[in-house]
């Protein structure tokens, strides 16, 4: 098991082999000795954890800088591409609207034509769907 000399970091609680060899008013004096250095180097380790946070910011900062560019580039991207979508759109509504017109004119000047295309095609698809 490791000690307390094993490890950099303090403990406050004192190991078995430090149980085992202080008993009653040593162990008290020796929990006492370490929990002082541990309050003594918490100076110690406020400015190792403040070099660390400054660290971690400094990274993300950096980090930030690098991907806003990448973020903006696909943003505008996202959106070049969803004006493009809707002009698509709207040039297929176009589209289908002229078909649908052209077909209206069709059937209206070909009556007869039209009812036997529409019962052809009724047989056709029986037929299929039967199988």
């Amino acid at each position: 098991m490791a000690t307390t000399a094993d490890t950099p970091f303090p403990s406050s609680v004192p190991t078995k082999a430090a149980n085992g060899r202080a008993n009653g008013r040593n162990a008290d004096a020796q929990l006492e000795t370490s929990t002082t250095d541990a309050m003594g180097s918490t100076e110690s380790q406020g400015d190792v954890l403040t070099r660390v946070v400054q660290g971690a910011h400094q990274t993300i900062d950096r980090l930030a800088e690098t991907a806003a560019p990448h973020a903006q580039r696909l943003q505008d991207g996202v959106a070049s591409a969803g004006n493009l979508l809707h002009s698509r759109a709207e040039h297929a509504r176009e589209v289908g609207g002229e078909w649908a017109e052209t077909l209206r004119c069709t059937v209206r000047e070909n009556p007869l034509a039209a009812v036997g295309t529409a019962l052809a095609l009724g047989v056709l698809v029986a037929r299929l769907l039967r199988r």
